[in-house]
């Protein structure tokens, strides 16, 4: 079935297909394909070590998959803050050796209160700097958000971290097909309604179901190759998961044509 670019098509498509093949009736529209949750863009972190940072290493490459919380890459302040970390350690070591000295000299009267207070101070002093260096520390850490796979790395080694940030992650493992539905054809697609996928570099077709649509209405983001197409049409994004993630894992951002079924 061609694609229509013009909702009234649409609408006369469906309205006067057959009775007798009410099956296949469709809703036609244009798409792109991406991973579950889009792509999240992972940047340094923030509180004084994060844009404008220099990428010390980095631990990954396209097309690794990473966990939640594995490290991506250290910062060019990691060494100075492991060595922060170092000498508070063992400022808080000594000054919990003190305070177990002025209880040991306590319990024998020999020591007077306001020392053992004074230790108990120095410790808890201690205590609070070494967490705020651990908190720094970790601060010059790049882990990853969640399990993903790298789709693209925009900072190496010696390289300042920019505005789009150090690498792009996706869950390739659950892939989607963004379908922009014309805001007049939205009420008849439903979650759970079957869709069918086509584009040129995919052989044959792909199928999907629909599983969520958009709350709200935007502007057309995919353009087809039409020259009339309604550019400044209204549309719905309906999210569609794929059955087979895999055929089109490498294939974030991709364009395709589809048909949703009513």
């Amino acid at each position: 079935m061609r694609r229509f670019h013009h909702a009234f098509l649409a609408l006369l498509l469906i309205t006067f297909h057959p009775p007798g093949l009410a099956e296949d009736r469709a809703v036609s529209s244009l798409g792109r394909i991406e991973p579950h949750n889009g792509i999240i863009r992972v940047a340094a972190p923030s509180g004084g070590t994060g844009a404008g940072s220099v990428i010390k290493s980095l631990l990954v490459k396209v097309g690794d998959w990473v966990e939640q919380d594995q490290i991506i890459a250290y910062l060019d302040s990691y060494n100075l803050r492991q060595t922060e970390v170092a000498r508070l350690t063992a400022i808080n070591t000594n000054a919990e050796s003190e305070l177990s000295r002025q209880k040991n000299l306590a319990r024998t009267f020999a020591n007077s209160k306001v020392n053992l207070d004074q230790a108990t101070m120095t410790l808890d002093v201690a205590k609070a700097d070494l967490a705020a260096a651990r908190a720094r520390l970790e601060l010059s850490i790049v882990r990853a958000p969640l399990r993903a796979q790298v789709l693209e790395i925009h900072a190496e080694p010696g390289e300042i971290v920019g505005p789009e940030g150090i690498v792009d992650l996706g869950q390739t493992d659950r892939m989607y097909v963004v379908a922009e539905v014309y805001e007049t054809d939205i009420s008849l697609v439903k979650k759970g309604q079957g869709a069918t996928i086509r584009a040129p570099a995919i052989d044959g077709e792909l199928s999907g179901t629909v599983e969520r649509v958009s709350l709200k209405v935007s502007r057309l983001d995919v353009l087809g190759d039409d020259p009339v197409s309604r550019t400044d049409a209204r549309v719905v994004e309906v999210y569609i998961l794929l059955d087979d993630s895999a055929a089109v894992a490498t294939y974030t951002n991709m364009q395709v044509e589809l048909e949703i079924r009513i």
